[in-house]
């Protein structure tokens, strides 16, 4: 038996749930699953819908309204918001002709919401796309027990140091491999470009990878990945914490980030090195103002894991470096021997929001 299901993490029903879900799907109606951000900008929501056929592109999938006075969107004196579908995934959960649909949120005025950035996000992606912008997100995050008690770390007390964990192979270093090979199957299936996954340096923390994405599609694609682990998680009877600092790992323990990686053609050719150093100037005149948002609260939660330590930089002072993993920004070895290739922000926190890093990252290099 996995070592995930204990007791209390075993889904009530289990043989109904594997009977009904074991049956074919219907072969004309098809399930969609609108999936949209909260009023945090951290939490995603979602609601299905029955389409009598499969719409073939996105401009055939409706607009649909929810409640956000139940979401921090909205007052209840005027709660109904807006779901305008912008991507569309095939559901690994349902199977069948069924789909996961990513969303923009609209107010009452069909303008976008607070913790709507896509839509500012597709408008610089769309005056930068002369030069084919590439982007690549490393996905840090810890399986916590519905107690937000990490996975696999003793009830009281802590586990053995880090060192034996990155990458690590055995049950007493791996803690929830189950749910990481079911997110990475799950991604797959939905067409999502997930890269790789890897064990990390905390105990129960792992990293997954998403890219190559070119443009807006790297926010769509990260935003429905979490939608993904966080769904196959609940399955488990567990939970997803994307804190990039958790209390019970504010000592001697690795932060979570999300690393992205940029390269614009011009970087990608030979000599590329050249644009990319001058690519370091630009982000370094932007660093305060990318440090306010590569967290969704205004970079408070990132500053409690910017330590200095632990693999990152200083936040009050913009750095970069060749192999460095200590500095903001990080040139690989591999691309300076190369000469060619793409640079790695490691600024952005676990919780980012994937379309103002972006965002954030294209507007410092490209349109300042």
């Amino acid at each position: 038996m996995s070592h995930l299901n204990y007791e209390t993490r075993l889904p009530l029903g289990q043989a109904t749930i594997d009977h009904f879900m074991g049956l074919p799907p219907h072969p004309t109606k098809c399930q969609g699953t609108y999936v949209w951000i909260d009023g945090t900008g951290e939490q995603l929501r979602a609601k299905t819908r029955t389409f009598e056929t499969k719409p073939t592109k996105i401009s055939e999938y409706p607009v649909w309204n929810y409640d956000g006075s139940s979401t921090g969107q909205a007052e209840g004196i005027n709660s109904d918001r807006y779901l305008r579908p912008v991507a569309v995934f095939s559901d690994p959960f349902l199977g069948g002709q069924n789909v996961l649909v990513m969303c923009d949120t609209l107010d009452n005025d069909f303008k976008p919401t607070a913790t709507n950035h896509r839509h500012m996000c597709s408008e610089i992606m769309k005056k930068i796309a002369d030069q084919h912008p590439w982007f690549g997100m490393e996905q840090e995050y810890l399986i916590v027990d519905r107690d937000e008690h990490p996975l696999g770390w003793p009830k009281h007390g802590y586990p053995a140091p880090q060192g034996k964990y990155y990458c690590g192979v055995g049950a007493d270093r791996a803690f929830g491999r189950e749910v990481v090979e079911t997110h990475y199957r799950a991604c797959l299936h939905a067409g999502i470009n997930i890269f790789g996954s890897n064990a990390e340096v905390t105990p129960g923390q792992w990293e997954f990878q998403i890219g190559t994405c070119e443009g807006i599609e790297m926010g769509d694609q990260l935003w429905m990945a979490r939608y993904i682990l966080h769904r196959v998680a609940e399955m488990f009877g567990v939970c997803i914490s994307l804190d990039p600092k958790p209390k019970v790992t504010m000592g001697d323990w690795n932060g979570a980030g999300c690393h992205t990686n940029f390269s614009t053609a011009d970087m990608r050719k030979p000599n590329g090195l050249n644009a990319i150093l001058d690519a370091m100037k630009s982000l370094e005149k932007t660093h305060a103002e990318a440090m306010t948002v590569y967290d969704p609260n205004g970079g408070k939660d990132n500053l409690r894991r910017l330590t200095g330590r632990h693999e990152t930089s200083n936040p009050d002072q913009f750095s970069w470096g060749i192999a460095n993993r200590a500095c903001s920004v990080r040139i690989p070895r591999q691309v300076a021997d190369e000469t060619k290739g793409y640079l790695e922000d490691r600024r952005p926190s676990s919780n980012c929001d994937p379309y103002l890093v972006t965002a954030m990252i294209a507007k410092s290099v490209l349109l300042n």
